[in-house]
């Protein structure tokens, strides 16, 4: 299966709101690229067109030289929250995409319990969530969706609930498990420092209607550590990208202000 995913002239509205106007991206192959934009740009709803669950009004998704017309096992979705479901353990968590597919045979259990190992959750199979740290929780949720294996990685914010500390230890792990298995992702996040530190490219929506501005290439060497966080290169393209959306960022807080009074 391949595992390019283009994204043709993809627009979206919802009434008389535009969301997305005419966004076109291409990846290629184990491409991580994330996707950055002030609040109400259409990041999350151009996601869930992605994986199918939304219809856009003009353009269109494919995966493999595969229209998207409905949601597929060659997608995988981590959400912001870890929606794991706390009557199942760990492992019950894990493998429930499987199951719920019909396909949780010998070699597909073998496959969850390697998900659990790559995400350093060995050892933890028949824990309940509960029992979990935030963290924890969103490495099952990364290995339910990784079990599945999917030919791209959906993510939207998945670390936004985690505290800061932790939230950066998740990005040194999320590479790691990245660089295994050099599955394409796309990424959503309001962190423009996280958006980099992932990424081979930054794609910068603009706001309503959501557009793409710009397309920034992340020139950085790999394998990645947090300390690249403090290298004059990292902190200039941190600062391009912050000078793409500032106005766009103020002018939404404006927006925010007013329609909450």
């Amino acid at each position: 299966m391949s595992d390019t995913l283009e994204i043709r002239k993809v627009s979206k509205l919802f009434g008389n709101l535009e969301a997305l106007r005419s966004v076109d991206i291409k990846m290629e192959a184990g491409e991580f690229i994330s996707i950055v934009g002030p609040s109400g740009c259409g990041k999350t709803t151009l996601m869930r067109i992605i994986a199918g669950l939304e219809e856009p009004d003009a353009g269109n998704v494919w995966i493999g030289g595969n229209k998207v017309t409905a949601p597929g096992p060659d997608r995988g979705f981590v959400f912001q929250s870890d929606s794991l479901l706390p009557w199942r353990t760990v492992w019950q968590n894990a493998a429930l995409g499987l199951k719920l597919n019909g396909q949780l045979d010998a070699e597909a259990t073998e496959r969850v319990r390697n998900m659990l190992e790559l995400t350093g959750l060995a050892g933890f199979e028949s824990y309940w969530p509960k029992q979990l740290s935030g963290g924890m929780r969103q490495r099952v949720n990364l290995a339910r969706a990784l079990a599945l294996d999917p030919a791209v990685l959906l993510m939207d914010e998945p670390f936004s609930a985690l505290d800061a500390q932790t939230r950066e230890i998740m990005q040194t792990e999320l590479l790691r498990i990245w660089e295994v298995g050099r599955k394409t992702v796309l990424f959503i996040t309001h962190q423009i420092d996280e958006a980099i530190f992932l990424s081979d490219r930054v794609v910068v929506l603009g706001r309503r209607p959501g557009r793409v501005r710009e397309v920034i290439d992340v020139d950085l060497p790999r394998p990645r550590t947090l300390a690249m966080k403090r290298q004059p290169e990292f902190v200039a393209m941190v600062d391009r990208i912050w000078g793409l959306i500032e106005t766009d960022v103020r002018n939404s807080v404006k927006e925010d202000a007013t329609n909450a009074a």
